[in-house]
C-alpha cells in the first residue's frame, strides 16, 4: 500500500529535537508539499523541494527498471546525479534496496564496513558523501524509482525529518509518473468519447481506490500505467479490473 499523508494533520514535533517544530519550518514544508503536487507543474525541479526542507546537501530522482526505465529524472548538483550513476552502473546501492523493501534505507555513514553495497561503497570512496538516504516511490502496485538525498557529513536524519521525506517522496511519485505517462506519445491510453468507455474508467478507478486505498486521481494514475507498462488500452485494463480479472493486491503480491 502507498504512503499516505493527510495535508492538513502535519506533524508538529521534531523527534530529533524533543519538542515543538518551529512553525516556519512547517511553512517551508507545506509550501514543498503545495509544489510538489501541483499537476501543472510539469516542468518544475523536483529535487528542488527536498533540499528546502531536508538537512541535506542533495538530491536525485530516478525511476528504476520496468516499465519506465533506468534514468536520473533530476539531480540537484554533479554529485547527486553522480551517485545516481554509480547505482545504476553497478545495480546495487540504497535506492535499488528501498524500491525492491520499499521501505527508506537510512545510512548515517555510507562508508560504514557494515554496508549492503560493497561495490557502490568502493565506488564512492574518492566522493565527500557522508549521510546518504533512499526512498522508495511507488503507486499502489507501481513500482516508480527511488529518491536519493545526501549530506557531506555523516548523521542521520530525525523521525520527524523522515516522516517529511516520505511525505514528499509520495507526492514526487504521482509527479515523475505522470511525467512519464506525458512524455510517452505511444502510451495506450485511448478512451474515446462514447459514455459507457467513461463509465468503466470511473467505475474502475473507483474499484482501484478501495483497493489500494489511493485518492481517486491517483488511482486513474496507477491504472493508466499499468495499462502502459502491459502494452494495453485504459479501456480494456478498465473492463478487467471491473470483472475482477485484475485485482491489485493480487498484482502487488504476484499471486
Amino acid at each position: 500500500m502507498a504512503p499516505s499523508w493527510n495535508p492538513h494533520a502535519i506533524r508538529q514535533f521534531d523527534a530529533g529535537a524533543g519538542g515543538m517544530m518551529p512553525s516556519s519550518g512547517r511553512r517551508v514544508f507545506a509550501a514543498a508539499s503545495r509544489e510538489l503536487s501541483d499537476p501543472d507543474h510539469v516542468n518544475s525541479d523536483l529535487c528542488r523541494p527536498f533540499l528546502r526542507t531536508l538537512p541535506i546537501t542533495g538530491a536525485a530522482i530516478s525511476t528504476l527498471g520496468p516499465p519506465f526505465g533506468t534514468e536520473t529524472v533530476c539531480a540537484s548538483d554533479d554529485r547527486a546525479a553522480q551517485i545516481d550513476e554509480f547505482q545504476f552502473d553497478l545495480g546495487e546501492g540504497p535506492c535499488w534496496e528501498a524500491l525492491s523493501t520499499r521501505r527508506p534505507v537510512i545510512s548515517a555513514d555510507i562508508r560504514n564496513p557494515s554496508a549492503a553495497w560493497p561495490m557502490f561503497v568502493r565506488a564512492i570512496e574518492a566522493t565527500d558523501i557522508g549521510g546518504l538516504f533512499a526512498f522508495p516511490m511507488f503507486i499502489g502496485s507501481l513500482n516508480i524509482g527511488a529518491v536519493d538525498l545526501y549530506s557531506t557529513r555523516p548523521g542521520n536524519l530525525s523521525m520527524s525529518q523522515i516522516d517529511d521525506a516520505s511525505a514528499l517522496v509520495a507526492l514526487a511519485a504521482r509527479q515523475v509518473l505522470r511525467r512519464a505517462l506525458l512524455a510517452r506519445p505511444g502510451v495506450p491510453d485511448a478512451i474515446d468519447d462514447e459514455g459507457y468507455s467513461r463509465r468503466l474508467v470511473h467505475q474502475a478507478t473507483g474499484m482501484l481506490l478501495a483497493q489500494l486505498d489511493l485518492p481517486a486521481a491517483d488511482a486513474l494514475l496507477v491504472l493508466r500505467g499499468y495499462a502502459f507498462s502491459h502494452g494495453r488500452t485504459v479501456r480494456d485494463v478498465a473492463t478487467d479490473v471491473v470483472a475482477r480479472k485484475i485485482t491489485f493486491p493480487a498484482e502487488y503480491d504476484g499471486s
